[in-house]
């Protein structure tokens, strides 16, 4: 996986994050510096950690795998993708929750990493360096939820559901571009 998909990758995955603190800039009167580094910080490290789980599962695995691996990348990453766009085009707005206290955020940036933990299944099937991305992929985490929630603050709603549409079409062309080179290679 090269460095312009890994980005790529990375921004897809993130933006369940980025709606997320989207919400909960709106959720608070005034955004400040410790709630941008608060979802940053919360949103990032669960999207680096879980990755790496789902790899560290996926690797048990591999070789039982190894013949049908970029079918397994295509499913999963189409139907992340999928659900993001559902989600997105559904319309629906989450309930704003101004709370940035551990368990709320916790319980956030588990739900919002889920993708992440898929993601990282997918990692143990492709050619990929799992450190690097995941480190790449909390970066970009960390940048576009702190972004977020001031942008929530800033400018509301509007932004939630074309950040998740976004997502879901990028997660889903990365998974049609492996499939199709994988078919292509033979």
């Amino acid at each position: 996986m090269g460095a312009l998909e890994l980005l790529l990758l990375s921004l897809g995955v993130a933006m369940d994050a980025f709606a997320a603190s989207v919400c909960k800039g709106l959720a608070v009167k005034r955004v400040t510096m410790g709630r941008m580094l608060a979802c940053g910080l919360w949103f990032g490290a669960f999207q680096a950690l879980m990755p790496l789980l789902g790899y560290l599962l996926g690797v048990r695995f591999q070789s039982v795998i190894e013949r049908f691996d970029h079918w397994i990348a295509f499913v999963l990453l189409g139907c992340i993708g999928t659900n993001m766009l559902r989600e997105a085009l559904g319309g629906d707005v989450a309930a704003l929750d101004a709370d940035f206290g551990p368990k709320s955020m916790l319980l956030l940036a588990v739900a919002t990493s889920i993708d992440a933990l898929a993601l990282g299944v997918t990692f143990a099937c492709l050619d990929v360096d799992v450190v690097p991305a995941c480190l790449c992929i909390g970066s970009v985490t960390f940048l576009t939820s702190a972004l977020g929630a001031a942008l929530g603050g800033a400018f509301g709603a509007r932004w939630k559901n074309r950040a998740e549409a976004a997502g879901g079409a990028i997660l889903i062309l990365i998974g049609l571009k492996i499939l199709i080179e994988h078919l292509i290679r033979g």
